[in-house]
C-alpha cells in the first residue's frame, strides 16, 4: 500500500480537476485535506447544491462528484478501470495518481459540470 504521504500528491491531482469551477461555485473547504465546492441556491431545493470534493481518507483519496449521482446517464461509457473506482454512487476512490483516469475524470466533470449550468444549478 502507498505511503500516506502519496496521498497528498493523488489529493492535489485531483483537486486540480475542480479548481477551474472554483470561480463559478463556491468554494466551502479549501485544507490539506480536503477541497470542497458547492453550486449556487436552488430555488428547487432551497438550498446551495454540493456539486463535488475531494477528501484524503484513512487508507485512499475520496473524489466525490454530485452530478453523477444527480444525472446518472453521464455514467455511460465510463472505462471499465474507472468503473472500478467507483464506491457507490458518486464517490471514486484512488491511492495513487492515475493520469489515464484522472484525464478521464477530468472530461467527466467538465460534462457534469455542463449539465448542471444547463439545468440552472450553477452560472
Amino acid at each position: 500500500m502507498p505511503a500516506k504521504t502519496d496521498f497528498a500528491s493523488v489529493f492535489q491531482e485531483l483537486k486540480k480537476i475542480l479548481q477551474p469551477f472554483a470561480p463559478k461555485l463556491t468554494v466551502k473547504t479549501d485544507s490539506a485535506d480536503v477541497y470542497y465546492l458547492d453550486g449556487p441556491y436552488s430555488p428547487k431545493w432551497k438550498k446551495e447544491l454540493y456539486f463535488g470534493s475531494v477528501h484524503i481518507q484513512k487508507n485512499y483519496v475520496s473524489f466525490y462528484f454530485m452530478p453523477v449521482y444527480m444525472y446518472p446517464d453521464l455514467l455511460n461509457g465510463i472505462s471499465p478501470e474507472l468503473k472500478k473506482h467507483m464506491q457507490g454512487k458518486s464517490c471514486f476512490n484512488f491511492k495513487q495518481v492515475e493520469p489515464a483516469l484522472f484525464k478521464e475524470l477530468k472530461a467527466l466533470v467538465r460534462k457534469g459540470y455542463d449539465r448542471f449550468k444547463k439545468d440552472a444549478y450553477a452560472e
